[in-house]
C-alpha cells in the first residue's frame, strides 16, 4: 500500500512544482509555525530549521504519512530579507537587491511514517541588474511581491530583471526540482528515473 504524501506548505507554487515530478500530495496541510528569525541565526541555520519545525509539526498530525516540507529564505550577506507584507517592505527589498547578487536558500524536510526524518538543502545565486525608480515602481504596482521573501517572485515579471542566476530556478521559486525528486525517491514516494 502506497504511503500517502503531506505537502506541509500552503504555496500554489510549490504544488505546481511537484506537479513537474508527476507528484500530487494527497493532502495539503501548513504547518504555521513560528518563523522569527533567532538572534544571531544564520540564513542556512534558520531555513534548515524551519524546514525541519514544519516536517515535524505536521509529521505528528499524520503519522501514518510522508510529510514534506520546505522553506525558502532570501539573503544579502549574513541578513535574512523579510516576507512582504506591505509595499515600504517591499520597496526595501528591492532597493538592497538592486545591483547586487544575493543568495536564495531553500531548505526541504521529508518526514516518513517510521520517523526517519532527511533533509536537503538548495543554494541559489542571483543578481539583479540596477533599477530604476520607474522600474520599481511598475513591480511594485504589480502586486507580484505580496508574501513574497526579500519582495519578489522570479516566476514573475521580475524575472525580466534577474541579468545572472547560478543555482536551482525551481529553487528561488520554493521547491528546488532536484532535491526534491531525490528525496522523494530516496524515501520510496516516487520511482528512480535517468540522471
Amino acid at each position: 500500500m502506497a504511503i500517502p504524501l503531506v505537502l506541509a506548505s500552503a504555496s500554489p507554487r510549490r504544488l505546481e512544482l511537484l506537479a513537474r515530478l508527476g507528484v500530487i500530495p494527497d493532502r495539503v496541510d501548513p504547518a504555521d509555525i513560528d518563523e522569527t528569525v533567532r538572534a544571531g541565526e544564520l540564513p542556512a541555520t534558520h531555513v534548515r530549521r524551519l524546514a525541519a519545525e514544519k516536517a515535524a509539526t505536521v509529521a505528528a498530525r499524520h503519522p501514518d504519512a510522508a510529510v514534506l516540507a520546505a522553506d525558502t529564505v532570501v539573503a544579502v550577506g549574513r541578513r535574512i530579507l523579510p516576507k512582504a507584507g506591505d509595499e515600504a517592505t517591499a520597496r526595501a527589498c528591492l532597493k538592497l537587491l538592486s545591483g547586487r547578487r544575493h543568495r536564495v536558500l531553500t531548505a526541504l524536510s521529508l518526514v516518513t511514517p517510521d520517523g526517519r526524518a532527511r533533509h536537503r538543502l538548495d543554494e541559489t545565486i542571483v543578481a539583479v541588474r540596477r533599477l530604476t525608480d520607474a522600474a520599481t515602481n511598475a513591480y511594485l504596482a504589480s502586486g507580484e511581491w505580496r508574501d513574497k521573501a526579500g519582495g519578489y517572485a522570479i516566476q514573475g515579471r521580475f524575472e525580466a530583471e534577474v541579468r545572472f542566476l547560478a543555482g536551482s530556478h525551481s529553487g528561488v521559486m520554493g521547491l528546488p526540482l532536484f532535491h526534491a525528486r531525490v528525496l522523494l525517491e530516496a524515501a520510496g514516494l516516487m520511482g528512480g528515473g535517468a540522471g
